[in-house]
């Protein structure tokens, strides 16, 4: 990010295609949904910044039971609510500068045609079986049971109220019926186990070449790749791919009663959203970026509660569908609230909406970005912590340079700076910091960089602390020296703004036009 340096638009440079993971359509979004767009935004806008071509798509995940359930409840269609929190969820990434070449939503007739292309191309390998297995059923509500929509104790640690997937207490996984008391979150009533037939991936057809895509080459970090292998002690299991009746999502080629689930057409939804972009956009070619001979780097952003999808069951599908797999998948943890998990009961279930009512978007970049590297920790908002970071480093550090010099530039010396800096050494000092900058927003390094940053704005407070322009000025001798120290101010402003752009688009178009 030297500013002396031409953009790299050569043709070499690699197309970029990045991700991130689709929002539910049943819900607001949080400040966990704006940790990872904020992330994988400040990453892109680095990349094009660098003069790179990379295209940001998402969209909303609008399938399955929860979001069908969720419209009966408001006396509304499947269709017109996932519409309708499509439109939501886009309005409350663009009031936080979450910039998007596309946001679409998987409900679409491009995601229909690929998926159903896909599972043929599944299907003519060999790789789809059809099973009849055995269900949580709710007897009342007339409907089979998702996971998580069955409730009870751990088979194995009885830890009471867990959901029907896994435990959190102690990580268990087990199947929904293998609950202790399990009940039916819908109805109450007690789940029975009803037969029905339903299409499984053959992901087992895949075990080494995901061995192989797993520890080979930089897809994964070391931690992320060690949880992943866990998963090969026992054999990969087949994956269900299939629904019953009623459900909101695609219906199977040629079944009159099942759909395909929510979480194989979730991530076609990339694809689909990349596709519906390149109808818009001539110079968008589908098959550079999704053909199994493109050189396009192709990165998901995800959290770490969903990287099986991402990082087994998507390549492996990818692959048996004659499409490439993904360059990388860069994984965060959750994000708690004063050391706690979000809670609706504590106050501390924060929307996006609730905080832009009370705060400025670009605090919480700032202060996610303070926190973020490659790592899949979990990152902790904590509210005097963010109260005082905002405060110290972008109102007392960064602000402050300007507000210092300008006003005196602006009375004094009719909005003119000086023909010559005062000190050219220290603003190469602050033009060379800028390429190790680079490499810390190129590796995700967010944290590094902006401590970097605040380490520059530090020494052009200090020096501008130490020649007291505000006394200078007073004395007739000494305002050509105010005028200089001020004029070299701005400048390290301007350098200091353009190493922040990436996390403060707005201010740094602000400053632009200030200057």
């Amino acid at each position: 990010m030297n500013h002396t340096q031409k953009p790299n638009m050569q043709q070499t440079s690699p197309q970029i295609l990045v991700t991130t993971a689709l929002p539910y359509a049943n819900g607001a979004l949080h400040l966990g949904h704006l940790l990872e767009h904020i992330q994988a935004d400040i990453w892109v806008r680095f990349q094009k910044m660098q003069g790179r071509d990379c295209l940001f798509i998402s969209g909303d995940d609008a399938h399955g039971t929860p979001v069908m359930l969720a419209a009966q409840q408001r006396g509304i269609t499947s269709e017109a609510l996932s519409a309708q929190m499509a439109q939501e969820h886009k309005v409350d990434l663009e009031a936080f500068h979450i910039d998007f070449d596309n946001y679409y939503s998987t409900h679409s007739p491009e995601n229909q045609a690929l998926i159903e292309m896909i599972y043929q191309k599944m299907k003519a390998k060999g790789d789809i079986e059809t099973k009849v297995i055995a269900q949580a059923y709710d007897p009342e509500a007339n409907l089979f049971l998702p996971d998580r929509y069955v409730k009870g104790s751990c088979p194995c640690c009885k830890a009471p109220d867990q959901y029907g997937d896994n435990c959190e207490a102690c990580g268990s996984t087990y199947a929904a019926l293998g609950l202790i008391e399990p009940r039916s979150v819908l109805s109450g009533a007690k789940p029975i186990a009803k037969e029905t037939e339903h299409d499984f991936f053959k992901l087992g057809h895949y075990t080494e070449f995901l061995r192989q895509w797993i520890t080979e080459g930089s897809h994964l970090s070391e931690e992320v790749r060690n949880k992943l292998l866990e998963w090969f002690k026992e054999g990969l299991h087949d994956l269900d791919i299939s629904r019953d009746a009623p459900y909101f999502g695609f219906k199977i080629p040629g079944q009159d009663d099942k759909y395909f689930y929510v979480w194989i057409d979730a991530p076609i939804g990339y694809m689909a959203s990349l596709q519906n972009l390149s109808t818009r956009r001539p110079e968008v070619v589908f098959n550079d970026y999704w053909n199994q001979a493109s050189t396009a780097k192709l990165y998901h952003f995800v959290g770490k509660d969903i990287i099986n999808f991402h990082a087994i069951f998507w390549p492996a599908i990818l692959h048996s569908a004659d499409f490439r797999t993904p360059s990388g998948v860069f994984v965060h943890g959750y994000l708690t609230i004063n050391g706690q998990k979000m809670s609706k009961s504590r106050g501390t279930f924060i929307t996006a909406q609730h905080y832009l009512q009370q705060l400025e978007p670009e605090y919480l970049r700032y202060y996610f970005a303070t926190k973020l590297n490659p790592k899949s920790e979990d990152i902790d908002l904590n509210l005097t912590d963010f109260q005082q970071r905002v405060n110290s480093d972008l109102i007392g550090k960064y602000v402050n340079i300007a507000s210092r010099c300008a006003s005196f530039i602006n009375k004094k010396f009719a909005n003119q700076l000086t023909a010559t800096l005062l000190d050219p050494e220290l603003f190469q000092q602050f033009i060379d910091e800028g390429d190790m900058i680079a490499v810390y927003y190129e590796q995700r390094e967010f944290g590094k960089a902006l401590r970097a940053i605040m380490d520059l704005a530090d020494k052009a407070n200090q020096r501008i602390d130490a020649e007291k322009p505000w006394n200078l000025i007073k004395d007739p001798e000494h305002v050509v020296r105010a005028h200089a120290v001020c004029s070299l101010g701005l400048n390290l402003f301007r350098l200091l703004t353009l190493y922040l752009k990436p996390v403060l688009p707005v201010t740094a178009q602000k400053v632009e036009a200030f200057f």
